[in-house]
């Protein structure tokens, strides 16, 4: 399972700007998430920007009053070489639909096509893929729309909505106010296989009416079942109930807000957990795939051994005990899609 942030996004696209032809003179993104790469490398190499459609029509994004923009007073006829650029790419379907929207308008320009990151080196739809992320992967920017969220536990305050303030977090009357009108925070667009909360199970019928209102579709809803709020501070059930929750599914992703409790799930889970706080995935060891590359440096009567670092049917083996035979299966259709 691999995951970027959005400071992983912006180093990927520095360090890629050197693969680039130094005659580009406009940058043009697909939206939306391409938008997102499109203003981070225009920034980079200082120049105009688009969308695709405004490209394809004769339109470049204004400038603000600070930035003094390359070539910005040029009309977007005379763009002699233009790069249309997309946050990744996979199946190829987005970027062929760019290709052909580009060559439909007839532009005079020179057009290459990027990605900043691809499941493989080589696509025939780009010219560049800045760094090669195999599936499966999600983005900080789109984790919330991927259809991993089927498969995962979430948390509800400080993920779907703000945390409450030490004020409203009475166990009393400001607290059931908070629950009614939490502001929400990040918005899901894809069921949700578990919400695993740490709110008490007598604020079931607020917590499903809130959710309710939000829209927020999911397929489980776990809370803890203690008296009162004190009881659950004093045994410090917080980390340990979701870990508890989140390995004896077939989850294969937590998403948890504070960053304490996400290693403490990760650790007595052995699953990966993202924590929102920082956006770090934050796994229970190294990947199996780094532990394989650093394997090939120990001596051959090591290496002949057959365990999880040196043999690809032993590492099948332990990911499929770690995650169980539905989430192995779980994780390899997921795999799949991306191929």
């Amino acid at each position: 399972m691999n995951f970027r942030s959005l400071d992983d996004l912006n180093t990927t696209i520095l360090r890629g700007m050197g693969l680039l032809p130094e005659d580009i003179d406009l940058i043009v993104g697909i939206p939306r998430s391409g938008l997102l790469a499109a203003n981070l490398l225009s920034l980079g190499l200082n120049a105009p920007m688009a969308d695709l459609e405004g490209f394809c029509e004769g339109r470049i994004l204004s400038a603000g009053r600070t930035r003094r923009v390359r070539q910005l007073d040029r009309p977007p006829a005379a763009v002699r070489h233009a790069l249309v650029i997309d946050d990744s790419i996979s199946s190829g379907q987005s970027m062929r639909a760019a290709r052909e929207r580009v060559e439909a308008a007839g532009l005079a320009a020179k057009v290459t096509f990027a990605a900043v990151y691809g499941d493989r080196r080589h696509h025939p739809e780009v010219d560049f893929v800045f760094e090669t992320v195999t599936q499966p992967r999600f983005f900080q920017w789109n984790i919330l729309h991927h259809d991993i969220l089927r498969h995962s536990c979430v948390d509800i305050d400080g993920v779907l909505c703000h945390d409450p303030t030490e004020a409203q977090n009475d166990d009393g009357e400001n607290y059931a106010a908070f629950l009614d009108r939490a502001v929400p925070l990040f918005r899901p667009t894809m069921p949700i296989g578990r919400l695993v909360t740490s709110r008490l199970e007598r604020y079931r019928g607020q917590t499903e009416a809130w959710l309710a209102r939000q829209d927020i579709q999911y397929d489980e809803l776990v809370m803890l079942d203690l008296p009162d709020a004190e009881t659950r501070r004093r045994l410090g059930a917080h980390g340990s109930f979701k870990a508890d929750v989140f390995r004896r599914s077939d989850a294969l992703l937590f998403i948890e807000s504070e960053h304490h409790q996400a290693e403490q799930i990760a650790a007595a889970s052995g699953k990966p957990v993202l924590c929102t706080h920082c956006f770090e995935l934050i796994s229970p060891a190294a990947s199996l795939a780094t532990l394989s590359a650093s394997a090939r440096t120990l001596p051959l009567r090591v290496r002949l051994k057959r365990t999880p670092l040196t043999d690809v049917n032993a590492m099948r083996a332990l990911a499929r005990r770690v995650l169980g035979d539905k989430g192995y299966a779980i994780a390899k259709k997921l795999a799949g899609r991306g191929q």
